[in-house]
């Protein structure tokens, strides 16, 4: 049975939308969706689902966040081949530590992404950002905090999008191919 990964936006930070990770694994086993893991508080989680397209996933899972944790959050799901490509895609080569400083950003269709490329130039060296077709990778070796272009990505002009660090994502696509 095919794999995804839904990927929350902006929860477990601060005080506001809150999703317990037990009630986020409860509440896509109740839409239907099997062999459910969560990774780490960051609203990460790993399903399994009969064929289905990534996007068809994402309004019924929205929609029982809103009604059942009372969090309106974007949601992005990802296919397990989707969240190889990208990590395949990416340029950017980190080691070790710095996996945390590079940031990937997914975003459910190409088009939201293709609007951030106009961020690229806010990045500094030693920064580095790609927009590719699955995903944008921001490199900030100074943090995100610290970056022109990663502050606007956090922010408003990233809303279109959720990030995740490297070394996450690489945990992610162990997670949805162990199954």
């Amino acid at each position: 049975m095919p794999r995804f990964v839904a990927l929350l936006r902006g929860v477990n930070v601060g005080k506001g939308n809150r999703v317990p990770m037990a009630a986020w694994r409860s509440l896509l086993e109740e839409l239907g969706y099997t062999d459910v893991a969560t990774l780490l508080n960051s609203g990460n989680a790993v399903f399994s689902s009969s064929g289905r397209a990534s996007a068809k996933h994402e309004p019924p899972i929205r929609a029982s966040l809103r009604d059942s944790l009372g969090v309106d959050v974007a949601v992005i799901v990802k296919s397990a081949a989707e969240l190889v490509a990208a990590q395949k895609e990416n340029p950017i080569r980190v080691q070790g530590t710095e996996a945390s400083r590079l940031l990937v950003g997914f975003a459910s269709d190409p088009a939201s992404l293709s609007a951030l490329k106009d961020l690229a130039p806010l990045a500094k060296s030693p920064e580095r950002m790609h927009v590719g077709r699955h995903a944008l990778f921001l490199w900030c070796p100074n943090g995100a905090l610290q970056s022109d272009a990663g502050k606007l990505l956090l922010g408003r002009r990233g809303r279109e999008i959720t990030t995740r660090n490297w070394a996450t994502l690489g945990k992610l696509v162990a997670l949805v191919g162990e199954h």
